[in-house]
């Protein structure tokens, strides 16, 4: 198991800087159904990236091969700067296949459009 197995970040293209306190949300996909798992606020560490290990110290027990949907809060930030977005929340599913790599999940955030991508 990667010491810390998921990682993620926010970036607002239109300041090219981190969107610092979006809630995020962590949950798992077993029996059909989504289970949160975590939920933490965008940035944590030093190098503006959001990590789960040491947070709660079940999710290194949770990271285990399969689908898996992070939740970006989007309008709190927006509404907090006064904005206006298209997007209120992100949803990211993507799939752990071996539970001993590290997986980065960011985002590039603008009001009107997202993107991301499997980062390293």
């Amino acid at each position: 198991m990667a010491s810390n197995p998921l990682t993620s970040h926010v970036l607002d293209t239109a300041t090219g800087k981190p969107a610092v306190g979006i809630p995020v949300t962590l949950s798992k996909f077993e029996n059909d159904v989504w289970r949160q798992i975590s939920r933490k606020w965008a940035f944590q560490d030093t190098a503006n990236r959001l990590r789960w290990t040491g947070w709660k110290s079940d999710i290194i027990e949770e990271f285990t091969p399969s689908k898996y949907k992070l939740t970006f809060e989007t309008l709190a930030y927006y509404e907090g700067r006064g904005e206006k977005t298209f997007y209120p929340y992100i949803d990211v599913i993507f799939e752990i296949e071996r539970s001993e790599e590290h997986y980065h999940v960011p985002i590039l955030l603008s009001a009107y459009g997202y993107s991301t991508y499997r980062g390293s």
